[in-house]
């Protein structure tokens, strides 16, 4: 069947925009013909793809209509939530933190879910691939929570378990010697907050990165932590990294467990957390899959590979 939908103009060069990204992302995921001349949008195929299509860009132009910027991303993110029977608009009009004009939302149904569990919960693991916003909700979060005084501090964490004993030979103090394991935190930060006011913060103690060996000993008040790469975490180091939640503070603990840079026999406290702390009240697991990768539609393709390459193989790690 055939069915031809007339757009507006601003919905027209959204579909268009960025070389027909969107379109081809259309195509793509709904398995049909989907031709756009002028404000004529035509949809043809078999009739379940066409009425699931009809029902994709009906989302989409509300969107549009509704002041959203949209892109490939959005097409998933409208389809994921079309499955689950939920509102997309819910997840991109749920603003996190806004700096000089850049918006930071969820941009998928589980990433909502993530916001969500980080507001209501004292405890959250965002569990998932590479490039599904799992650190940088959560910093944007934090950022707003200090911004709102909900917390007094931000404190930013990661295993530098690449750098092992080799830290000693790296020139300069010691937080210069874990730069290159905690950079990629710095620069989200750079993303949120003008470069002044960053420095300010950290010159004061107000936001700290540091690396997770820091945190041995300490009691975190009023505080909302956030432990990246998790998964290179030993159990003795997510226990000890776990018991430092004081009062008034949030925790937001992230990883991935298919990248596990622990040596083989070493096992990841991120996969045992997940079976010791499954069922107790206060803490949350939310899990991510490659649809929900908000980068290149390649990401989602190479991370869904390596998935099934790992369950065919049987290779995946069990500690």
């Amino acid at each position: 069947m055939q069915e031809v939908l007339t757009i507006t103009n601003d919905v027209a060069a959204e579909l268009a925009g960025v070389g027909d990204a969107v379109l081809d992302e259309l195509r793509d995921r709904l398995a049909c013909t989907i031709l756009l001349r002028g404000n004529r949008l035509t949809i043809e195929g078999e009739e379940p793809q066409v009425a699931e299509a009809r029902a994709v860009v009906d989302e989409l132009v509300e969107l549009v209509e509704a002041g959203h910027d949209i892109g490939p991303t959005t097409v998933n993110a409208v389809i994921g939530a079309l499955d689950e029977a939920e509102a997309i608009r819910d997840a991109l009009d749920d603003v996190v933190w806004r700096h000089r004009g850049k918006r930071i939302a969820p941009k998928t149904v589980t990433q909502k879910k993530y916001v969500d569990a980080i507001r209501s919960h004292t405890v959250t693991f965002g569990i998932g691939p590479a490039g599904t916003g799992k650190t940088y909700l959560a910093m944007a979060l934090a950022v707003a929570a200090l911004q709102e005084r909900q917390v007094g501090r931000i404190i930013l964490t990661r295993p530098a378990v690449e750098a092992g004993e080799r830290l000693g030979f790296l020139p300069g103090d010691m937080l210069a010697k874990v730069d290159p394991y905690l950079r990629p935190l710095f620069d989200a930060l750079y993303d949120m907050l003008d470069a002044d006011r960053l420095a300010a913060f950290m010159e004061r103690g107000t936001i700290e990165v540091a690396p997770l060996a820091f945190m041995r000993g300490r009691t975190l008040n009023d505080s909302f932590i956030i432990l990246d790469e998790a998964q290179n975490t030993s159990p003795e180091q997510m226990q000890m990294f776990l018991t430092r939640l004081g009062f008034g503070s949030k925790v937001v603990v992230t990883g991935d467990v298919t990248q596990i840079d622990l040596p083989r026999e070493q096992a990841s406290g991120l996969i045992q957390v997940q079976e010791i702390l499954g069922s107790i009240e206060g803490i949350a697991f939310v899990r991510f899959s490659h649809q929900d990768v908000v980068r290149h539609k390649l990401v989602q393709r190479i991370v869904e590979a390596y998935r099934l390459h790992t369950e065919e193989t049987g290779t995946q790690r069990q500690r």
